[in-house]
């Protein structure tokens, strides 16, 4: 059956957010102990955003690796994961093919450019059905669902809770925002984003395509959107 729009729910996130990156910034530029500096906390939230907006734009980023977002994901593409789960400094625990069968309707996701058009959709719809026939089939012979998980598609439908630290989410938006990125993990990724700004707004400035936060772009085939780095 295809599956609509991915859906991304934040589950975990820092309440001393601000605090935790403050301290941090605070201890590599200050004599004061890191104990001392965060048991005499008396700066206002705009004074600790100016510092770590300070540290931040002078590219010293392991302040920001001491807090963790967690995400809880469903309804996206295995294709889409193959492509999460290619960053580093990330945690990922993904619906397993091995120990979970696909036992009633087959669930994937149709891309939108596929689904534009309904007759190719349509066909789309009808090999997916034909995967999940000769799946069931498979299993009904005794066959076991590490193996028969052999023919599932890239468009089949998957789960996966992700958690990284704010470098890494910062990267992640960087690079997966950019419009050259494929519309289902940049849409995953600006849901992702999103949420995120909805708890620190201050965020939202970082949380862009890379030419954005570069000023020009870096990419072999430009999009328009900014210059290139060569001009």
């Amino acid at each position: 059956m295809p599956k609509k729009s991915v859906e991304v729910e934040l589950i975990s996130f820092p309440e001393n957010l601000l605090d935790t990156i403050y301290v941090a910034c605070r201890t590599c530029y200050s004599p004061q102990g890191a104990i001392e500096i965060y048991n005499n906390l008396n700066a206002t939230d705009e004074q600790k955003l100016s510092l770590i907006e300070k540290v931040i734009s002078s590219g010293h980023y392991s302040t920001i690796e001491h807090v963790q977002v967690t995400f809880a994901i469903n309804n996206i593409s295995r294709a889409a994961t193959h492509q999460l789960v290619r960053h580093r400094h990330a945690s990922f625990s993904q619906k397993s093919q091995r120990y979970v069968k696909e036992k009633a309707e087959f669930d994937y996701c149709m891309p939108t450019s596929i689904e534009a058009n309904k007759a190719l959709a349509a066909k789309f719809q009808k090999h997916m059905e034909d995967t999940h026939h000769l799946y069931l089939e498979l299993i009904a012979q005794g066959i076991k669902a590490e193996d028969a998980r052999a023919i599932l598609p890239n468009a089949a439908a998957s789960s996966i809770v992700v958690s990284m630290n704010l470098r890494e989410l910062i990267h992640l938006a960087n690079l997966r925002l950019c419009t050259r990125a494929q519309y289902e993990i940049r849409l995953t990724v600006r849901k992702m984003c999103t949420l995120v700004e909805e708890k620190a707004p201050w965020l939202a400035n970082h949380l862009v395509p890379k030419c954005e936060r570069l000023g020009y772009c870096d990419e072999d085939n430009s999009c328009g959107k900014m210059p290139k780095k060569n001009g």
